[in-house]
């Protein structure tokens, strides 16, 4: 529990960031949560508080940060507060979804994998899955969904919800690798649980690796989406049958 005075207080914190220069144009949320990042990451240092900040340690580790519904939090409310004044960032929502299908995209490519850790469900699961039916069924792309799945969630299937949604239903979208899908693990449980418990395990367990630092790489990820669905497009113009790339 804390004060209601600390939430007037961050959201004076994050006004007086976004009238700053470098926040008065376009971009994704991606480099908008690395920007302010960087901001919190010196608020730690002056409070002396530690590694205490998601953000901040995303921004040292070149980590993005996306948000699947931007205008829908804290941050996002002081977005379009600010904006009522002509100021502050707008959020290109495209970049996000170009960038999050350019980052699977590099990982095929390169001959890798990609898994989703999902916590919990709704909006942002969608979002993450959803990039592999824009590589294939939107930019034509050979592919065949995501090899690993694992969430953690206490929703069930029965209702109907996204946040229930199973594995199997993710098959029929093209979103996980229907090969794979004996590897699929939902685990009924409380986020507040299994992630403490996760994060043991790794640390314990693996070894340390070099950082990717996937967010200096968005705009070749980007690059290289860009020329594969333009020769897919061009082919479509000129008389081709758009087909699913899978």
């Amino acid at each position: 529990m804390f004060a209601y005075e600390v939430l007037l207080d961050t959201d004076a914190f994050f006004r007086r960031i976004l009238e700053e220069e470098e926040f008065q144009c376009e971009m994704s949320t991606a480099e908008f949560h690395f920007r302010i990042g960087r901001y919190v990451a010196e608020r730690e240092k002056k409070l002396g508080a530690g590694e205490v900040s998601v953000l901040a340690a995303a921004y040292r580790h070149g980590v993005p940060v996306y948000t699947s519904s931007p205008g829908d939090s804290s941050i996002g409310m002081n977005v379009a507060a600010m904006s009522l004044f002509g100021k502050g960032t707008k959020i290109d929502v495209s970049a996000d979804v170009n960038e999050t299908a350019g980052i699977v995209y590099a990982a095929k490519k390169g001959r890798g994998k990609s898994a989703v850790l999902i916590m919990g469900g709704g909006s942002p699961k969608n979002f993450i899955l959803q990039t592999e039916p824009q590589l294939q069924e939107v930019l034509g792309i050979e592919e065949k969904g995501h090899d690993y799945f694992l969430q953690v969630t206490d929703a069930r299937p029965d209702t109907g919800g996204l946040s229930g949604a199973t594995p199997s239903e993710a098959v029929s979208w093209g979103k996980v690798d229907p090969h794979r899908l004996p590897d699929a693990v939902v685990c009924y449980l409380d986020s507040t649980v299994a992630m403490p418990l996760l994060t043991a395990y790794v640390l314990e367990r693996v070894k340390r690796r070099p950082l990717r630092r996937l967010y200096d790489h968005r705009a070749e990820f980007v690059a290289a989406l860009k020329k594969e669905f333009r020769r897919n497009y061009i082919a479509w113009k000129a008389g081709g049958k758009w087909r699913p790339g899978r």
